[in-house]
């Protein structure tokens, strides 16, 4: 199946770069692109992409109101794409914030090509990009220096087994599937079943929220 992306970016060049280097794979299909985040809305609308690349900071609407505006499930349309955040280190504030809106993770703009192309493919997946030791470290620092609005959060927690609190834990410290599989000894596909209970019984949309959840509720605090 062919991954239909949208390019978000105030910067002509960065637009044309991505796309000539994502359009150049045989599974996926750049459809538009955009200079702002309203212009993302409409663009999205109309071509309906499967991930939308998303950098952060831009004239009009910046990327984390339009990622809020894509991912609201109360907004109108049932097109919800996956939205992958382009970002460098110093707007690391805006990102966590853009997790907590439900986008699927981020990637930095200086990435190597292979980075952005396997990203693209993570998120339409359904997974969220949230392994690699940087990312570990920044959305560390995200639970750090943005402290969310509290629901009491651990409430929310009281209806997972001790083994779904296990892995939610693991989740939020970076583990992919098979890194939580040999942490705990379980099968691989165990633990996808711990995930999905996990995503379905806290309402989550996918592992980003899960993430943020584990850290907002003081199941895994920064640095540990």
């Amino acid at each position: 199946m062919t991954i239909r992306v949208i390019i978000v970016d105030d910067q002509a060049m960065v637009r044309a770069g991505f796309a000539a280097l994502l359009n150049a794979q045989t599974d996926i299909d750049v459809v538009g692109d955009a200079a702002d985040g309203a212009q993302a809305l409409e663009v999205t609308g109309r071509t309906h992409p499967d991930v939308v690349l998303m950098d952060v900071r831009m004239p009009v609407m910046d990327g984390l109101e339009a990622a809020r505006r894509l991912l609201d499930p109360a907004a109108p349309g049932a097109h919800r794409p996956k939205v992958l955040m382009l970002t460098t280190f110093d707007v690391d504030d805006y990102v966590y914030e853009a997790l907590r809106a439900g986008a699927s993770g981020f990637l930095l703009k200086d990435a190597p090509p292979a980075d952005l192309i396997a990203a693209v493919r993570v998120v339409a997946a359904g997974e969220a990009l949230l392994a690699p030791s940087v990312t570990r470290r920044l959305i560390e620092d995200f639970a750090r220096t943005r402290p969310a609005r509290r629901h009491d959060p651990k409430v929310r927690l009281n209806g997972l087994t001790p083994r779904e609190t296990e892995v939610l834990a693991l989740i939020a410290r970076g583990l992919s599937n098979q890194e939580i599989a040999a942490d705990l000894v379980l099968a691989e596909q165990t633990v996808k079943t711990h995930i999905g209970r996990i995503l379905a019984k806290l309402d989550l949309r996918d592992r980003a929220q899960a993430v943020v959840l584990a850290y907002e509720s003081g199941l895994v605090t920064p640095g540990q």
